[in-house]
C-alpha cells in the first residue's frame, strides 16, 4: 500500500516477523473475543511468546534472551499491531520492565528475574501511577520504609498493565518524602509476597483483553536485596528508559495506521452504495488519500527512529516528538477509516472499531501528549 521502500530490518528480522504473523493468526486471533470478555489472556499465552523468542528481544543471551536488537522487539511489536491486537502487553514486559532490570539489576537480580521474564515463566508490569497523583513522581504517596534487612511498603497503584497476571513489578515508592521526585526508590518486587494484594480488574474503553488492575500494599516487607539500583535514585533510572518507552508507542501507531489504510482501501471498494464502490466518491478517494500521505509520513519518520534507537543515538525530544506525532496521526487515521466503514465500523465485532477504541490511550501513557509537548519546548 505504501510506495517508498524500507531498510530498517534485515533478512533475520523479516523472517521474525513472519513468524510472528503467523503464531498471531494461528493462537492468538480465533480466541481474543473470549479473552476481551474474560478480560486478560491466560498465562499459558505468555510462554507460548516466550517459545517464539518474542519476550528476549532486549535480553542478553547469557540470560536466556535473543540479544540486544531493537529492532527485533519493534518488528514483533509491528506484527501484533498490523493484526489489530492489543494484549497482552508483550512490549511493557520485554521492551519496557526488563530493561529496568537489563540495565540497572544486580548480577543476583539479572540471573533471578530474566530468564523467567525471557521464556514466559513470570509476567512483569511497573507500578507507578497512584489514585492520587497520576505519573507526578513528587506526589508519589507509597511508603518504602527500611526496617533492618527489608522494606516495609506501604500505599496502592492503579491502572497497572499486567497488574492481575503479573508475577514481578518494578515499583515506584518513596523512600525519602521530603526530597519529593529525588526521594523515589524502585523495588522489584515478587507479587506473591505477603501483603501484596491484586484487587479488581479494572473495565476500559479499550484494551479489554489486557488485564489492568489496582493494586494495593500493606506492611509487604520487600527484602533489602530488592532495590533496584540506588536508594533514592529512581527517578534517574526511570528517565533514562522513557526514550525506549516512547518509541515503542510509534512503531505500534504507525503499523497500527498502516493496517487501517489496508483494512479501509479493501472495504470501500468491496462496499456498494447509491449503485457504486464507496470508493468511487471523490470524498472517499480524497480522504484515503490524506490518510496514506500522513501514514507514509509517519512510516518514514519512525523508521528513521527505529534506527536511530537500535544504535542508541535517539535522544529524548526526537522520542518525544515520535510519541507525540505518531498518536497524533493516528488518531485522525483511525476516525477517518471508521467513517468510511459507516456504521459497521462502530460494531466490535469489526477490527476498525476495536483499532480506535484501543488506540485513544496512546495519547495519555508513556507521558501524556501535553507532557510531550513541554520536552519538546524545552529543545527549541
Amino acid at each position: 500500500m505504501l510506495r517508498l521502500p524500507r531498510t530498517v530490518y534485515d533478512a533475520e528480522h523479516l523472517a521474525f516477523g513472519e513468524a510472528m504473523r503467523r503464531f498471531i493468526a494461528a493462537e492468538l486471533a480465533p480466541h481474543m473475543q473470549r479473552w476481551e470478555e474474560e478480560g486478560m489472556v491466560p498465562k499459558a499465552i505468555w510462554r507460548r511468546f516466550g517459545d517464539l523468542g518474542a519476550l528476549g528481544a532486549g535480553i542478553p543471551e547469557q540470560y536466556g534472551g535473543a540479544g540486544d536488537d531493537f529492532r527485533t522487539l519493534a518488528v514483533a511489536v509491528e506484527a501484533h499491531a498490523r493484526a489489530g491486537m492489543a494484549a497482552p502487553a508483550f512490549e511493557l514486559h520485554t521492551g519496557i520492565v526488563a530493561p529496568y532490570v537489563v540495565h540497572h539489576g544486580t548480577e543476583a537480580q539479572k540471573r533471578h528475574w530474566l530468564p523467567r521474564l525471557a521464556s514466559g515463566d513470570a509476567v512483569a508490569s511497573i507500578g507507578m501511577t497512584e489514585p492520587d497523583s497520576g505519573s507526578d513522581l513528587a506526589a508519589v504517596r507509597t511508603r518504602a520504609v527500611r526496617d533492618g534487612d527489608a522494606y516495609v511498603v506501604d500505599g496502592s497503584k492503579v491502572f497497572i498493565t499486567n497488574g492481575i497476571v503479573g508475577d514481578l513489578v518494578v515499583l515506584v515508592v518513596k523512600t525519602a518524602p521530603e526530597r519529593k521526585a529525588k526521594g523515589v526508590s524502585l523495588l522489584l518486587v515478587d507479587t506473591s509476597l505477603p501483603g501484596y494484594r491484586k484487587a479488581r480488574n479494572l473495565k476500559k474503553v479499550g484494551n479489554k483483553a489486557q488485564d489492568t488492575a489496582e493494586l494495593f500494599f500493606d506492611g509487604m516487607r520487600v527484602p533489602a536485596d530488592c532495590l533496584l539500583g540506588e536508594e533514592n535514585g529512581g527517578w534517574k533510572v526511570l528517565m533514562s528508559e522513557l526514550v525506549q518507552e516512547r518509541i515503542l508507542v510509534a512503531v505500534r501507531a504507525a503499523a497500527c495506521c498502516e493496517a487501517a489504510l489496508e483494512m479501509t482501501a479493501r472495504w470501500v471498494k468491496e462496499r456498494r452504495a447509491f449503485g457504486g464502490r464507496v470508493f468511487d466518491f471523490q470524498n472517499t478517494r480524497f480522504r484515503l488519500a490524506d490518510v496514506a500521505t500522513e501514514t507514509q509520513a509517519l512510516r518514514v519518520f519512525t523508521d528513521r527512529c527505529i534506527e536511530l534507537h537500535a544504535r542508541g543515538a535517539l535522544d529524548m525530544h526526537t522520542a518525544a516528538m515520535a510519541k507525540l506525532y505518531s498518536t497524533e496521526v493516528q488518531d485522525r487515521v483511525l476516525d477517518a477509516c471508521m467513517q468510511l466503514h459507516g456504521g459497521t465500523g462502530y460494531m466490535w465485532d469489526y477490527p476498525i472499531g476495536r483499532m480506535w477504541a484501543d488506540a485513544r490511550v496512546h495519547r495519555i501513557y508513556a507521558g501524556t501528549n501535553e507532557i510531550m509537548r513541554e520536552i519538546i519546548s524545552r529543545s527549541l
